[in-house]
């Protein structure tokens, strides 16, 4: 009958080999005699298996896009198109994130422990990045805006293309006359239409400074001309003749309808008062200032005001008045004589 010794030997040598394999895995490669920290045979795997996970979360996010844009890409608008996507992305990046965790930090204690490290060197590192995916998540929780709207952001104004974790791409357009030439960028179109140039502002500045939205739930936006007429021109036609451009060519009541009046009133307290045009007088020191205040879409603007100069300046020759300017004119030269003086004798 074999004793305790005996039965203690044995469960020793049953339990070299396994030491031994163990040993093996955790023991790093040798290169020239030196040992590669991490190079063993466990890290080839788990690296495999990463990379093997990366591959696969790829295709699968490539052939998700693919169907979408088969299924829903003519039936559904552009924010649904962006929605979409960004649902996907999202997706795939926290399956990627959790299997990648999985594979290499199978301990608990041990993951924590790399976060914790990974964490304060990454954010130390990368501010910026961080804090741009955090205007990420601030952006789409807050519904700061969509793709499609139009916001002045980083100092660029334009329609939104494009939103990802990091980055916000704008198309730019340009800026309205009443708008200091000066100010940076440099703009060459002077009026609100695109430029041509596609801007990308990262999502950061959203912290840093106020973001201007012009259609956001509110796919309007008031404008105004200003009219300079004499003092002694027919003061009440004129006012006539702006708003009769205005309601020609800008947003009314009747036209936007009474659901949607009734919406920017609960929505933005907006009376029913302020939609249509109306006519403003402002006296000068030399002429009187009349200013057409209309609602507008969004996009456009200057169409509208295009088709607004025309009917103006028809009907105000047609009703013989003046636009007032400070210019001036000589209509008369005073005569001028010249004498030559006598020249003084020697």
């Amino acid at each position: 009958m074999a004793g305790p010794a005996d039965i203690l030997n044995a469960a020793q040598n049953a339990a070299a080999p396994s030491a031994a394999s163990s040993n093996a895995a955790i023991q790093g490669a040798h290169l020239f005699g030196v040992t590669l920290i991490g190079a063993t045979s466990e890290n080839g795997r788990k690296l495999l298996l990463s990379l093997a996970l990366i591959a696969i979360i790829l295709i699968l996010g490539w052939i998700i896009r693919k169907t979408l844009a088969l299924f829903v890409g003519t039936k559904g608008g552009t924010r649904f198109r962006f929605w979409a996507k960004q649902g996907v992305s999202l997706s795939l990046a926290v399956v990627l994130i959790l299997g990648v965790t999985s594979i290499w930090f199978d301990n608990p204690a041990r993951l924590a422990t790399a976060i914790g490290l990974v964490g304060a060197g990454v954010a130390f590192a990368l501010q910026r990045v961080i804090t741009a995916v955090a205007g990420y998540f601030v952006i789409l929780r807050g519904k700061t805006f969509n793709v499609g709207d139009r916001i002045v952001m980083g100092g660029v104004r334009g329609d939104v293309i494009n939103l990802s974790f990091m980055q916000t791409q704008i198309m730019e357009m340009g800026q309205p006359p009443s708008v200091d030439p000066g100010t940076d960028p440099a703009m060459w179109v002077h009026s609100r239409q695109f430029t041509g140039r596609i801007v990308t502002v990262t999502n950061d500045k959203i912290f840093d400074e106020p973001v201007y939205n012009y259609t956001h739930e509110f796919p309007y936006i008031w404008d105004e001309m200003r009219l300079p007429i004499r003092y002694q021109d027919d003061r009440a036609r004129a006012e006539e003749i702006l708003l009769e451009a205005a309601r020609r060519h800008t947003i009314t009541q009747q036209r936007i309808g009474d659901e949607e009046v009734r919406r920017l009133h609960e929505r933005f307290g907006i009376n029913v008062g302020e939609i249509d045009p109306q006519v403003y007088w402002r006296l000068t020191d030399n002429w009187l200032e009349l200013t057409v205040r209309f609602l507008a879409p969004d996009h456009g603007i200057r169409y509208i005001k295009d088709r607004m100069s025309r009917d103006i300046l028809a009907a105000l020759d047609e009703a013989k008045i003046g636009i007032a300017s400070g210019t001036y004119a000589i209509v008369e030269v005073p005569p001028i004589k010249i004498e030559q003086a006598d020249q003084p004798r020697s």
